[in-house]
């Protein structure tokens, strides 16, 4: 007997929960921190011809839904007469990936009874892959790293010794980097053995029925959300950092009936530092800014991203042309929501939040001897921290809060074990939520040292220095981002610098912008800012115009 739409749906819930224990797989097994601590990482399942049907909550929705398109590259370019049982994918190349070369995606075929039914897919982010490191310093992609072509890691259940040796010969970190190829490869076949148990339970010997139902019910809402949604055309731009020059990020937002369509249109030019993004990457987040908005409760798949046309003139910073520099691609990328979103709001009042931090305060540290002649080891440390989110229409933003990217700060105590530094300070910066009705959410404080015997180079990738989140309806800007030394030297935002033996890198991460006039928050919630050490008494009486 077929199955039924409701049997579909139970096993589309399930489909969930397997795609979920393979994220866990990846946490579990995966040598970077930024995979074990911070969850930079995706996972889900593909149909035979690479449209995906689910993907885990644990994830970025940069990883997630630039893997959506990297799939089919890699259907289109092995080929599924090429494809068998037991075969590994893999790729960085940062056009047919997720963006830059340290995310590693890895693609495992699954087969029920000798029958090829689909894929499972995983991303990411490895400590190193050779280059300049993780950093906006170079002026061409083959200056950033090793890149690996869409290839098979393993065939037929044999991996390529070759490319081990060549990924070994050319990364800081050997063990960590293959360490972690090895676990992605193990992700994909934790979800494989889960499906066949769930395939088995249900008695479906392909994916074929499942997958249309997944996706064309998906489509159908998401068409359905969109409809609500006033027609209209709507523009917005949002000057950024950007490397060596303000970048501006310009959007053309058109929405008739079901469809909608973001053009980038009017936005800068490529940088030649590595800020540039390719499309992949804006196609990404712009797809979750505008999906968050108008079809939250829809399920994230291809079904429900193919509603939303995204496209950006080639050649512009977030269209970005081989062979562009574009290691910190995330550093834009994520502030795409933003740009969009600030569109969205034109149509969609009291729906979206104000601005955001947005673009993780992400830190790359090699640690380095301080006497060359020393037998202490180089170290590579990789730490993720965020600023603040903006406010939204009916609460305060969240303070030290990854939006869009969605990844968790990670500890001291585990950034620490991997690397000789001291993390001095880590706390919530007071006074840096932009004032508003709502409050936005605030940043962080951070100083961190080198341990006794070493210097740091850092690569520093920060923005909202020199244009903080702006606030919305009224609400204030969060406070700007600042990069200094403890003594009070400043630094610059971005590029690779020095800490030596007994100074303090000093970070002030930015925070959100607020939503609606300041003076018409509630009086209670004022002095409770105020008896949390959120906001200090100057602001409170020159912002919300409060006095005890």
């Amino acid at each position: 007997m077929s199955p039924t739409a409701i049997d579909f749906q139970v096993m589309w819930n399930r489909l969930i929960a397997v795609v979920e224990e393979q994220a866990t797989t990846l946490i579990r097994t995966a040598f970077s921190t930024s995979v074990r601590e911070a969850g930079d990482l995706s996972a889900g399942l593909f149909d035979r011809q690479g449209r995906m049907l689910a993907q885990a909550v644990t994830g970025t929705p940069g990883h997630v839904n630039a893997m959506a398109e990297s799939v089919t590259h890699f259907v289109r370019e092995i080929g599924l007469q090429n494809t068998y049982e037991g075969d590994v994918f893999i790729t960085n190349d940062p056009w047919l990936g997720t963006g830059h070369l340290h995310d590693i995606t890895v693609v495992s075929p699954t087969f029920r009874d000798g029958v090829h039914i689909g894929f499972f897919a995983c991303t990411a982010h490895v400590v190193d892959i050779g280059g300049r490191g993780f950093g906006p310093d170079g002026n061409e992609v083959y200056e950033e790293g090793l890149l690996i072509p869409i290839m098979k890691f393993a065939e037929r259940g044999t991996v390529a010794q070759h490319l081990i040796s060549i990924v070994r010969a050319n990364v800081r970190e050997p063990d960590q980097v293959v360490g972690d190829l090895y676990s992605l490869a193990a992700c994909n076949e934790a979800g494989d053995r889960r499906l066949q148990t769930m395939m088995g339970e249900f008695g479906i010997a392909d994916l074929e029925g499942l997958s249309e139902f997944i996706i064309e019910t998906s489509r159908k809402a998401t068409h359905e959300a969109i409809a609500k949604v006033p027609d209209g055309s709507f523009q917005h731009s949002m000057q950024v950092d950007g490397y060596d020059a303000p970048v501006q990020m310009v959007v053309s937002l058109d929405i008739s009936g079901d469809k909608i369509k973001a053009d980038f249109d009017g936005t800068s030019g490529m940088s030649r530092f590595g800020v540039n993004v390719p499309e992949v990457y804006t196609r990404a987040y712009a797809c979750y800014g505008l999906k968050c908005a108008i079809a939250p409760q829809v399920p994230n798949n291809t079904g429900s991203l193919e509603p939303f046309e995204i496209t950006a003139p080639e050649g512009c910073i977030l269209a970005a042309k081989r062979p562009a520099p574009v290691s910190v691609r995330h550093v834009l990328g994520h502030l795409v929501p933003d740009v969009v979103l600030g569109a969205l709001h034109q149509a969609l009042p009291n729906t979206v939040p104000a601005e955001g931090a947005s673009a993780l305060w992400n830190i790359q540290i090699s640690a380095r001897a301080s006497d060359p002649d020393s037998n202490l080891p180089n170290k590579e440390v990789l730490m993720f921290n965020s600023g603040g989110t903006g406010a939204r229409p009916a609460l305060d933003g969240l303070s030290a809060t990854a939006f869009p990217s969605g990844v968790s700060t990670m500890s001291v105590e585990a950034t620490e074990h991997v690397g000789p530094i001291t993390i001095w300070r880590k706390d919530l910066r007071e006074g840096s939520g932009g004032a508003g009705a709502l409050r936005g959410g605030l940043g962080q404080m951070i100083e961190i040292e080198p341990r006794d015997g070493y210097d740091i180079y850092f690569n520093a990738m920060f923005d909202r220095v020199e244009n903080p989140a702006r606030g919305r309806d009224g609400g204030g800007p969060g406070a700007k981002g600042n990069v200094e030394l403890a003594d009070g030297t400043k630094l610059r935002s971005k590029g690779r610098q020095l800490v030596k033996s007994g100074q303090r890198l000093k970070l002030s991460l930015p925070g959100g912008g607020g939503y609606g006039d300041p003076r018409a928050r509630e009086t209670a919630r004022i002095a409770d800012d105020l008896a949390a050490g959120l906001i200090t008494k100057e602001q409170a009486k020159s912002d919300y115009g409060f006095e005890e």
